[in-house]
């Protein structure tokens, strides 16, 4: 897997990954929305310097220019409901993109064990795509093995792009071995440690209830 951490350089992605971990400035949901959406349109344009590009020529009101410009055809999936500010974001840039949304949960057993359990499903052919699985939240990485796998039986795709925008280290090892070699991961920033319930810790809390509100 080919591991991308975004604020290894230092770029304004910095104010929008603290605004979304301030817990002063999280009681804004609507800016806490935007902030991930942002993050989701910077890491858009980071995966788009790996796309394949074709020269075109445009016609202007003037003349003709010819430009290098994408050719990838793109999906891009979602996991409900903490995806949709991220989805957003990076459909903001690829707006020519399809779209899918998934849901995954975790369903509780025990206070600190847990399993997904993977349900909705809406998505176009993905055989031959470039394949963008948006998730705010990498924690323990058992979210996106399972979205994958769900994934499997709706065509094989090209390439894997994973953007997330916080994780563990513990989830980057776990998903590491679970997806194809030539995955890549576009994360905005990674934290050392998981709590014994399973949340990135210091992370930032729960991104869909901090987005839509404490769910029953």
């Amino acid at each position: 897997m080919h591991i991308h951490i975004l604020d290894s350089k230092n770029s304004i992605l910095n104010n929008f990954i603290s605004q979304i971990r301030d817990t002063q400035i999280q009681k804004d949901s609507m800016r806490f929305r935007r902030n991930i959406e942002r993050i989701g349109e910077i890491t858009a344009v980071e995966i788009s310097k790996t796309l394949n590009y074709e020269e075109k020529e445009i016609s202007t009101p003037l003349g003709s220019k010819k430009m290098n410009l994408p050719v990838n055809d793109i999906v891009l999936c979602s996991i409900l409901r903490a995806g949709l500010p991220l989805h957003r974001g990076i459909l903001n840039y690829f707006d020519e993109a399809g779209s899918a949304f998934i849901s995954a949960y975790r369903k509780h057993i025990n206070e600190t064990e847990f399993k997904i359990e993977v349900e909705y499903f809406a998505s176009p052919n993905l055989d031959g795509k470039t394949l963008i699985l948006a998730d705010p939240m990498l924690a323990t990485g058992q979210s996106l093995v399972s979205v994958f796998e769900g994934l499997k039986g709706h065509g094989t795709p090209k390439e894997i792009h994973l953007a997330c925008v916080i994780g563990s280290t513990e989830g980057i090892s776990f998903i590491e071995n679970k997806l194809p070699e030539n995955t890549h991961l576009w994360i905005a920033t990674v934290d050392d440690t998981l709590n014994n319930k399973g949340y990135i810790v210091p992370g930032l809390g729960d991104a869909g209830d901090l987005a839509f509100g404490v769910k029953l």
